[in-house]
């Protein structure tokens, strides 16, 4: 037990970049503390002597701010970064290298006796504020992002958002991009847009809605193509037409601030009268 709590204090430091020497880390992380105790009320209760265990539990969760049921079974170097409100149900199972922010429950969704609540793989973290609910599993790496509520098995190494908790890391998650993926991504290359770096499969409705847009530009210009195609073949004569380049528009910076003052409901700005030439 001596051997696992070393531990607990040595991956503070590498959790926890604020962490300075083991003397604070000993004396002001509630996370730690909380971790200790569990380690000896669960041999406590292990040992049947509950009572004393439950007792010393409901002590630490006074002090700490954290309520582990000394029921719970805990892996090594299990990091509670900053801990308030966390609260760990009797049935819980959690592996190796766990980490939890604040405001985590891994709880239960019934009453009947058994297990209840979810187990979590090695290298699990879950983001603060997350509910993790039921007897589910949680695959080795898998990230619950802050507020999700999570009520169903999670694969390994995917990413999870959201209520109910969706995954959104397809890669990760040994799930390959589709067919309607690929096309969303080369028609926004085509017309010059570049935004997949940082919104590709989050659920963020802006993105959601440019998606869609170009689904229905996609659609559009598909649609055109067949019909100069079709009028060609009845023999029309037709003007081609080159089509600007979408990418190598020339913006300025002031018709992007004039356009961020159209959408803020605000009158744009006159331009400044030019000098008559001579």
């Amino acid at each position: 037990m001596f051997k696992r709590i070393k531990e607990d204090i040595q991956c503070v430091f590498e959790r926890d970049p604020a962490a300075r020497n083991t003397f604070e880390v000993l004396t002001t992380y509630p996370g730690l503390h909380a971790v200790v105790l569990h380690r000896f009320t669960h041999a406590l209760w292990t040992h049947h002597l509950k009572w004393l265990a439950r007792l010393l539990s409901n002590l630490g969760r006074w002090v700490t701010g954290i309520e582990i049921h000394p029921g719970a079974r805990i892996g090594r170097r299990f990091f509670i970064d900053h801990g308030m409100g966390v609260v760990i149900g009797e049935t819980a199972e959690i592996g190796d290298d766990c980490t939890l922010y604040h405001g985590v429950t891994l709880g239960g969704t019934t009453w009947q006796k058994g297990k209840r609540h979810p187990t979590l793989a090695n290298d699990v973290v879950v983001g603060a504020g997350a509910k993790v609910l039921g007897p589910i599993t949680l695959a080795e790496g898998v990230r619950v992002g802050s507020n999700a509520v999570v009520v169903k098995d999670v694969p390994a190494g995917a990413t999870v958002v959201g209520i109910p908790g969706r995954v959104v890391t397809k890669v990760e998650s040994g799930l390959e991009p589709g067919p309607e993926d690929e096309r969303r991504k080369a028609f926004a290359a085509k017309i010059g847009f570049d935004a997949y770096g940082t919104t590709q499969d989050m659920p963020d409705p802006v993105a959601n809605a440019i998606n869609c847009m170009l689904d229905h530009i996609h659609a559009m210009d598909q649609q055109m193509e067949n019909m100069c195609h079709s009028l060609k073949t009845l023999g029309m004569e037709m003007e081609e037409v080159d089509l600007p380049d979408l990418g190598a528009c020339d913006i300025s910076a002031r018709d992007l601030e004039q356009a961020d003052e159209f959408a803020a409901g605000a009158e744009p700005a006159e331009e400044p009268d030019k000098p008559e030439k001579s």
